[in-house]
């Protein structure tokens, strides 16, 4: 992993939270109050911000096959949305979402997907990021504070309720002071695993409309395929 992590335990009530009240959690309303309490911080704090620009790191780990790790950079205003990773790039102005396939000089315009097409997976979609926890479709526990690089971060783990999820667990480190998300885990139930590392974030810069869209006239070998309805 990217941080070297020096871990202090500050409580065993804290660390022995979720495995212990786990096998209760059936249903959203089991979520540990503390956690909701933090989520709820982190939430506010992000709802306020009238646009985000970032850089992350993507550390995608499959058995037996090389780390792929990617940096990428997001802007968000709204549900308006820019990601840029090395292989590939998603853009939406919040009516269609353009996704570049760099290596196949391919675009695929579709419409941007309602919040009832969402699946479990799209919680890591930008406009969802900070609120998936809301959905009802996962139970969640504080189960660590520790410390990274001297500085307390706090850890929720998320468990879905669906058992048919492609994921066994979803793990979100939050930095205690300032209460910004630092990282996310994803843990899939064949093993793999997907680390979203945030590097930097800047909140409230000023954006123009043409950021989230796809501009054909800088790619101009790309071929765009529509198929919005």
């Amino acid at each position: 992993m990217k941080y070297l992590m020096s871990i202090i335990l500050v409580g065993s009530l804290l660390v022995s939270g979720f495995s212990q009240t786990k096998r209760d959690f059936s249903d959203a309303s089991h979520s540990d109050p503390e956690a909701t309490k933090i989520l709820d911080k982190v939430n506010k704090k992000y709802q306020a911000y009238k646009s985000i620009t970032a850089t992350f790191t993507l550390e995608i780990e499959i058995p037996e096959e090389p780390i792929d790790k990617q940096t990428g950079v997001l802007k968000q205003q709204g549900d308006k949305y820019y990601v840029d990773f090395n292989s590939y790039s998603m853009i939406s102005d919040g009516k269609s979402l353009w996704i570049h396939n760099k290596a196949n000089e391919e675009v695929q315009l579709n419409d941007a997907p309602d919040e009832d097409e969402m699946g479990d997976e799209d919680f890591i979609a930008p406009q969802d990021f900070y609120k998936f926890y809301q959905s009802g479709k996962y139970a969640y526990a504080l189960t660590n504070a520790i410390y990274e690089e001297g500085k307390p971060v706090l850890q929720i783990e998320f468990k879905p309720l669906d058992d048919d999820s492609e994921y066994s667990k979803i793990r979100m480190t939050i930095e205690k002071k300032t209460s910004k998300v630092k990282r996310v885990k994803v843990f899939s139930k064949d093993s793999s695993r997907f680390t979203l590392t945030i590097n930097e974030l800047t909140p409230n810069k000023t954006f123009s409309n043409s950021d989230f869209v796809f501009d054909k006239s800088k790619f101009p070998d790309v071929h765009v395929e529509d198929l919005r309805f």
